[in-house]
């Protein structure tokens, strides 16, 4: 398969893989089961991408393969990724780094800048036009990281409980949070959670609800706050540590959390970065992460601009992305 590419976005929960002509046509995608090395293994979540290559129907070694993937946090992951991937014979050349990379590329034709990613979890890329690279390790709270969906949850249920016994301020997220799981009270949704009745990681179906609560709630309010002001804390540091540049960045925002928008949320990502002093140009990213990664493979083979925007048109946003996977 000479001159095709191999752009994969692998995820905590899902997994998508395409395969790019060097003019941006998309020649094959499928979606499969997520494939982060945290959950499987190296040679699991290779699997599943094997798995994921043969539904594509490709045949032979393509010319360049970009994996970008969750749970590769540290440059022995990378490494030992790389190296097995490579043994693999899928690509002439393979790359693979973290998928916050794909989110930075999709939401930038400039390549460089931060990229902050809110879905289960939170991370943060910092790009600078020199290629110098800001990592963080994003492993909750081991590394300090808050602000995730899951995190965002668990706050929603932490103050639902302490308005209901009185240790807290009373919050409509007392009635809303249980509600949500088909309980009265928050105490019947802590025995759950303990007896397991309900997973834990169910606690990030709550964060659009805390989010939209925000609205109308001041305990609400706060934990919104807190997650402002964790973005804001990533843009800073990420910008301190690329060092300075001649242009304003590109901050870019993905993930759930980030693309339903919520207005509280995104004026005050906003005006946290404003009262800083800090030059930059934020955006919300809609594209698929598949398309920084197949982006990324394009940028690779040195494309004409003509190859990215075929690429882009055709996979604009996720209900895009969706309407191509079913035909």
């Amino acid at each position: 398969m000479s001159g095709v590419l191999l752009a994969v976005d692998g995820g905590n929960a899902k997994t998508d893989l395409a395969l790019v002509a060097a003019d941006g046509t998309v020649l094959a995608l499928v979606r499969g089961p997520g494939c982060s090395p945290h959950e499987h293994g190296v040679e699991g979540a290779l699997d599943r991408i094997g798995a994921l290559l043969i539904e594509a129907g490709a045949d032979g070694a393509v010319a360049h393969a970009e994996l970008l993937l969750a749970g590769v946090d540290f440059p022995a992951e990378v490494e030992a990724l790389q190296r097995r991937a490579e043994e693999r014979g899928w690509a002439e050349r393979v790359e693979v780094a973290n998928d916050t990379f794909a989110v930075l590329r999709a939401g930038t034709e400039r390549g460089w800048g931060v990229a902050v990613v809110c879905g289960a979890g939170i991370n943060c890329l910092g790009l600078g036009p020199d290629g110098r690279q800001v990592r963080f390790p994003a492993l909750g709270q081991i590394t300090g990281d808050w602000g995730g969906g899951q995190d965002v949850g668990a706050a929603g249920v932490w103050a639902a409980a302490r308005s209901q016994d009185g240790r807290g301020p009373k919050t409509p997220l007392e009635l809303l949070v249980p509600a949500h799981f088909g309980l009265d009270t928050p105490l019947q949704l802590a025995e759950a959670v303990h007896g397991r009745a309900i997973s834990e990681r169910r606690l990030v179906e709550l964060a659009p609800l805390v989010l939209a609560t925000a609205a109308v709630d001041d305990v609400a309010a706060g934990i919104v706050e807190r997650l402002v002001a964790e973005v804001v804390a990533f843009v800073r540091v990420a910008l301190e540590r690329i060092g300075e540049v001649d242009e304003p960045a590109d901050v870019v925002l993905g993930g759930g959390l980030m693309q339903a928008r919520d207005p509280r949320l995104l004026a005050g990502i906003e005006a946290g970065l404003a009262a800083l002093g800090i030059p930059h140009a934020l955006r919300v990213v809609d594209a698929p992460p598949v398309v920084g990664a197949a982006l990324r493979a394009l940028d690779t083979i040195g494309a004409a601009p003509s190859a990215h925007a075929r690429l882009r048109d055709a996979l604009a946003s996720d209900e895009r992305l969706v309407e191509v996977l079913h035909g």
